[in-house]
């Protein structure tokens, strides 16, 4: 009976929608060679029905079928894999008495975690990565063998690879034990891998060595991780490595201390101490959301800032959120929660009174200051922080105005991002977790809405806006939009939401009366565009370099003599621009004018005025501007006229444009 189930017939569905009919047990590698001899040769893996599988694995079932060649998309993780092996095969063969743990692969790259009594240094992460290459040039095939549980344990007990030991008690009942081998060193491993090593290729590169316990747990061995990156060629490789390199030129941090926009320090972990010039950015960024949250139709509002446990419980958030959640007790026994976010205020709101189905949509924002536990090895700068301000709204509708009021958001967002020069999006629709709440029925009748949502904001965008799927991340009440934007230097950062919710309105009872006088509950829709206001800030700050537009500057010029008998003049030209409403500093500074424009440079002022005697005599300026070497000549009125002009905000630009 197995031989016949083996023999018997099975049809593969190309890329190109041509079907063949194959024997059972076919593999992957004789797929490839049927179509073409230089394809096989190309081929690494395959794909069936969407999973990666070895060349040299049997197929069984019918299926859809992809033969991925080196050069596509789904080999680079492939080759970070095989690369993670090959890495622990080289330090094993320069320190044999180290244990190796596990090696996966990660965002950008890959890591492995060894058990040695020395720690690595950058010295050694060199004389491994010649190691590697080594091995790598070696081209030995990755053979798998599938071995009972005795047998794995036998081997690795033989090896002293305790840790390999522990992993093989962790594999379920009744899944298969892989061992992959490349020559004589053998990993205990799921698969799959490449053909051989050579397919690897020299597009990699240790990175760094940092400490991890085992398993994660603080109780157990601290190891010693080797990080690494490796890439399908030379030339995404060389890319990587200078998108790090402007990273790092463009942290947030290092710019923040240039610039004396903010600081951290211990007495407060993951809030913000905000200085005057990003005060200033701070609230030129709530301004410019005011102004079009205002331009939307929306409503701002300012819910408590800490609430009885009692409506957190009612709300759900007690039990979905506790953990991340700043409680107190008063003196009399109430417990109260610091707000983690503003939505439960918003429909206490949406209650007070009676609500009419003429008054829906009722769209309420609120700049609203939350807090949230994250652990202190998970706090970034701006980026993640336990205190934020939320740039929130909700609207409240029926559900016939849901389809329209997302495309509204839509709309507000995707202009948003556009005034701060983010032109490449991707527009996520995250689907029902597996742990939700509500009627499978909502969430049916709230998922067709928003794909339908969906492929407008497609069919729309001509090309600019790409849309995708995220199947099963949606958040617990209901299916969301996550908007996904790209900054100069190719980084992807998860900003705004549109969120559907059907359950909080109901458990906190609220409704509205409709055309026939029945109480009907609103639909919600959770809306942000920065997220966090902080974390956006943190993001403009490295997408320009610290280098902001004018209108967003801190400071939009710097005044700067050149000699004491130009500060009168210098004064003049100070008060002008401040009275056409521009953000000004003066520096009189017995200092060279050289020395005086390095330092403004270096805190990023946009425009440095240049005032010496001659200036002052003919009353005009010289104008340089950050990142160039010339400064242009002109007459304070040009200056003042010019500067203004920049500084006028996008959306303000667009509005006074079209009148």
């Amino acid at each position: 009976m197995a031989d016949a189930a083996i023999s018997s017939p099975i049809e593969l569905e190309f890329p190109d929608g041509s079907v063949r009919p194959v024997e059972a047990g076919t593999t992957g590698r004789a797929v490839a060679e049927s179509i073409s001899k230089s394809l096989a040769k190309k081929s690494v893996a395959y794909s069936l029905n969407g999973e990666l599988n070895d060349l040299a694995e049997p197929i069984y079932s019918s299926g859809k079928i992809e033969l991925v060649t080196r050069t596509d998309d789904q080999a680079l993780e492939l080759i970070r894999h095989d690369c993670a092996h090959v890495l622990a095969e080289a330090v094993q063969e320069i320190w044999p008495e180290t244990k190796v743990t596990i090696g996966p692969v990660i965002e950008n790259g890959f890591y492995y975690d060894f058990d040695r009594n020395e720690p690595f240094t950058p010295e050694d992460l060199e004389r491994i990565e010649k190691k590697m290459r080594e091995i790598i040039q070696r081209n030995q095939p990755f053979e798998k063998k599938v071995v009972s549980r005795e047998e794995a344990r036998a081997l690795f007990e033989k090896l002293g690879e305790g840790y390999k030991v522990e992993l093989l008690d962790a594999i379920p009942e009744g899944e298969d034990v892989k061992l992959y081998s490349q020559g004589d060193w053998i990993d205990l491993c799921r698969g799959p891998h490449m053909v051989s090593t050579s397919q690897i290729g020299n597009a990699f590169k240790l990175m760094s060595v940092a400490g991890a316990y085992w398993r994660g747990d603080s109780d157990n061995q601290m190891l010693s991780r080797i990080y690494g990156t490796a890439w399908a060629d030379e030339k995404q490789l060389k890319n990587y490595l200078h998108m790090l390199e402007e990273a790092q030129k463009r942290d947030h941090r290092k710019l923040g201390r240039e610039m004396d926009l903010f600081h951290f320090q211990e007495e407060g972990p993951g809030v913000v101490f905000w200085h005057a010039k990003g005060w200033k950015v701070f609230q030129a960024l709530v301004s410019y959301m005011r102004r079009r949250i205002e331009e939307h139709g929306y409503d701002e509002v300012n819910a408590p800032q800490i609430l009885d446990k009692a409506l957190w419980e009612q709300s759900g958030h007690w039990g979905w959120y506790r953990e991340n959640m700043f409680t107190t007790v008063t003196e009399d026994e109430r417990q109260f929660a610091i707000k983690p976010m503003n939505c439960p205020g918003h429909v206490q709101i949406f209650k007070n009174g009676l609500r009419s189905y003429r008054e829906l949509p009722v769209k309420m924002a609120e700049f609203g200051n939350v807090h949230r536990y994250e652990p202190s090895g998970a706090l970034h700068g701006l980026m993640r922080v336990r205190g934020f301000t939320q740039d929130d709204a909700h609207v409240f509708c029926t559900p016939e105005q849901l389809e329209a009021e997302c495309l509204r958001i839509n709309d507000l967002i995707l202009t948003t991002y556009s005034d701060f020069g983010f032109g490449d999006i991707v527009v996520k629709l995250s689907t029902r977790p597996e742990k939700r709440v509500g009627s499978e029925a909502g969430w049916d009748r709230a998922e067709m809405i928003m794909q339908k949502v969906l492929d407008k904001i497609e069919a729309d965008s001509d090309g600019r806006i790409k849309t995708e799927m995220n199947p099963g991340e949606g958040a617990f009440y209901g299916p969301k939009f996550e908007y996904v934007l790209r900054d100069a230097i190719g980084r992807d950062w998860q900003c705004g939401t549109t969120q559907v919710d059907f359950a909080l309105p109901e458990r906190f009872g609220a409704f509205y009366i409709d055309q026939n006088s029945n109480k009907q509950e609103p639909v919600m829709v959770h809306r942000a565009i920065c997220g966090s206001m902080e974390r956006f800030i943190g993001i403009l700050i490295e997408h320009f370099a610290g280098h902001f537009p004018l209108w967003l500057a801190p400071v939009q010029a710097v005044v700067a003599t050149i000699t004491s008998e130009a500060d009168e003049y210098g004064q003049q030209v100070a008060d002008r621009l401040k009275a056409a409403g521009l953000r000004v500093e003066t520096d009189f500074r017995n200092e060279k004018i050289n020395y005086k424009v390095r330092e403004h440079s270096l805190a990023k002022t946009p425009a440095i005025i240049a005032i010496g005697a001659r200036e002052a005599e003919q009353e005009t300026v010289s104008i340089r501007r950050l990142g160039s070497k010339h400064q242009s000549a002109m007459t304070l009125d040009e200056a003042v006229a010019s500067l203004v002009e920049e500084a006028v905000a996008p959306d303000v630009r667009r509005k006074r444009d079209a009148s």
